[in-house]
């Protein structure tokens, strides 16, 4: 009986601080879900809650963001928060609808950008375009190199010049970075294909048949991951012309790779 007694005090100590603790975790985030006292008294198309942006630049962007609006009728919003967010207020404030893009910028996370983003907009930059324009300038190595305000800048210029030319699937331009993945890519291919073409058999210069065998592996890596991101992102053809001569040189150097294995004969007297 005792033990008993003892358990149910135990049980009842436990709930409570259980109870005590999802009322102090889920308190506080409630007040910010909507908080429209942080929003300021004059219309702007920026809220840098933050500090995220010097003056001036803040000052050309709402301009630049206006005169936007203004000649093509989509209405990009820029928010910056950090330890308070006005939350859902913002649809009222910006009467955020289907032709809105809403940018914040929050250092809190691993990435600092995420989007909002209207219904029509779809039709013209799809979700993907989307996931690909965060990870390339709201990732840390990004912000850490060029900064928050440039992450917001360039993130919000190549959404402009996409709603400029009609839409686009993926975000323009093509960083060190993304080249580099996509000239491995490309060299990795060539290799699979030089492997495939090794002669096998006696008077054979070049195995076509297996090369053909082996061509979805080599092909993915070669057209899809090292041609087709570059021709998509940019008109530049010195990106192309590298991938391609990294192509061919795998497939040369994996071609030829039996000749320099083979050892060498000596006569031996």
């Amino acid at each position: 009986m005792q033990s008993c007694f003892w358990r149910r005090i135990l049980l009842s100590i436990a709930v409570f601080f259980l109870a005590g603790s999802i009322w102090v975790m889920h308190s506080p985030p409630a007040l910010a879900y909507d908080n429209p006292d942080l929003l300021p008294n004059t219309f702007t198309p920026v809220v840098d809650l933050a500090k995220s942006l010097p003056v001036l630049q803040e000052e050309k962007l709402v301009k630049e963001l206006e005169q936007f609006e203004t000649d093509t009728g989509w209405k990009l919003r820029v928010l910056t928060q950090y330890d308070r967010t006005p939350g859902r207020a913002v649809i009222k404030y910006w009467g955020l609808d289907d032709k809105s893009i809403l940018l914040v910028a929050d250092s809190r996370g691993g990435n600092i950008l995420s989007f909002s983003v209207g219904d029509a907009v779809y039709e013209l930059l799809p979700r993907t375009f989307w996931i690909e324009l965060q990870t390339r300038f709201g990732n840390l190595f990004f912000v850490r190199e060029q900064g928050e305000d440039q992450a917001i800048l360039q993130a919000l210029e190549s959404v402009k010049g996409c709603l400029l030319k009609g839409g686009c699937n993926v975000v323009p331009g093509l960083p060190r970075e993304q080249w580099i993945l996509t000239l491995i890519s490309s060299v990795i291919g060539g290799v699979i294909c030089g492997f495939a073409g090794q002669p096998r058999d006696k008077g054979q210069v070049f195995a076509w048949q297996w090369a053909l065998i082996f061509s979805p592996l080599w092909g993915i890596l070669f057209i899809a991951f090292g041609i087709g991101p570059v021709v998509t992102r940019t008109s530049d053809w010195v990106p192309l012309v590298r991938n391609i001569s990294g192509f061919l040189i795998g497939v040369l150097v994996a071609y030829l790779s039996p000749v320099f294995s083979r050892p060498s004969s000596s006569n031996e007297l």
